[in-house]
């Protein structure tokens, strides 16, 4: 089948980013420009490259943005002290703090922390209810809104469709199962959430019409597991040992891409599918959060 089956994660993201462009300009005659503050704590080298990327893409939309570095000996008061400095910050409509956190800092305090009309990653328990509840006033987090928009710009029926989620984090696999099973568009679907004690995972996934890897296990998903003509969406990143790779070794996803592919109806490329869409997302949902913060300002002022 060639390579006509990919979504272009690439592609889409850029579309969307050019619809937030005109978004950040019509803030711009309002004296607004969206603000984003980055947490990061410790020198993890995977969090270090995804907030580089993150930096990069806010000064190509004219999003203003600050990271913050803190060492990874920080006490969890300290980061709680500067999340409430940046919480008060106006200048500031979205705080991310970058997973993972060290082991001594409890990552539900900190997310809590974070108010939840500035929590443009959607970990905020009360965004977490809203997401559950339907609620379309709080944030969804960023890797399942980007795959959500992934199939709606793909032209894929989700409603009535057959959803395979592999995982239950929280930062994927739950949200989103919580998202696709809504009564909404691009939504409406009939949703199965599978972990490591389902029983028989691979009659589950030959049953999707969509199967979403995010589970963290390298190439999981062989072709033996895929309806042919089902679309697959690959959210792993996974290194593995490589001697003729110069690092000694690669990143691959949870799909074994080689494979699956020609099975496939669509299928996200890793990288190029999911992760340029993850931030795509989080630059919307800091847009969105500066232009409900430019709303209240002007109804204060009227």
């Amino acid at each position: 089948m060639g390579h006509g089956n990919l979504i272009d994660g690439r592609a889409i993201a850029a579309a969307l980013q050019g619809e937030l462009k005109e978004r950040i300009a019509r803030l711009a005659t309002l004296g607004v420009a969206p603000g984003l503050a980055f947490v990061r704590v410790g020198e993890d080298p995977a969090s270090k490259v995804y907030v580089g990327r993150k930096e990069k893409t806010c000064a190509e939309l004219g999003i203003v943005s600050e990271t913050h570095v803190l060492p990874e000996s920080t006490s969890e008061q300290d980061l709680l002290a500067l999340l409430d400095r940046l919480n008060q910050d106006s200048r500031l409509h979205g705080i991310l703090v970058q997973a993972p956190l060290p082991r001594h800092i409890h990552q539900e305090r900190v997310y809590a922390r974070v108010l939840p009309e500035k929590d443009v990653d959607g970990f905020n328990p009360v965004n977490v209810g809203k997401l559950m509840l339907g609620d379309p006033s709080g944030f969804h987090p960023c890797t399942p809104a980007g795959i959500r928009e992934l199939l709606i710009r793909s032209g894929v029926q989700t409603s009535g469709a057959e959803v395979v989620v592999l995982g239950r984090g929280n930062i994927v696999g739950k949200p989103m199962a919580a998202m696709l099973c809504q009564k909404d568009k691009g939504a409406n679907a009939t949703v199965t959430i599978c972990h490591s004690a389902t029983r028989d995972i691979q009659a589950h996934c030959l049953r999707a019409d969509i199967l979403i890897a995010a589970m963290g296990v390298a190439e999981f998903v062989k072709p033996s597991m895929v309806k042919p003509g089902a679309v697959v969406i690959d959210v792993g990143v996974n290194r593995v040992a490589d001697p003729t790779a110069k690092s000694g070794s690669r990143l691959v996803g949870d799909v074994d891409f080689a494979g699956v592919q020609p099975i496939a109806g669509l299928i996200t490329p890793n990288p190029g599918g999911v992760g340029p869409m993850t931030i795509a997302m989080l630059m919307q949902n800091t847009v969105h959060a500066a232009e409900t913060a430019a709303r209240i300002l002007q109804f204060q002022n009227k």
